[in-house]
């Protein structure tokens, strides 16, 4: 059974603390993981375990096949720190 994540494009994204009525940055929108045999499967599961999905305005939504569950979480500022040190 494949594990899968739905993003859309759609939508725009603000930057903590924007002031701005601009949208701060170009995003993508994550709005659900779902199981299935298929991605076919997966978006079925999504949709019924997620009811609400159907009374949004996201239209054109993809998915990508996870391989794993490993993750790596990562501070903005650490990798900006670390590339501003190799640089020097």
């Amino acid at each position: 059974m494949g594990k899968y994540i739905f993003l859309t494009t759609e939508g725009l994204t603000y930057q903590p603390n924007s002031a701005s009525p601009e949208p701060d940055i170009e995003n993508i929108q994550v709005i659900g993981f779902a199981q299935g045999d298929t991605v076919q499967d997966a978006s079925r599961n999504l949709l019924g375990l997620n009811e609400y999905l159907a009374d949004t305005n996201f239209d054109e939504i993809f998915a990508i096949q996870l391989a794993d569950d490993h993750r790596e979480y990562f501070l903005l500022k650490d990798i900006i720190n670390n590339i501003g040190n190799a640089n020097t």
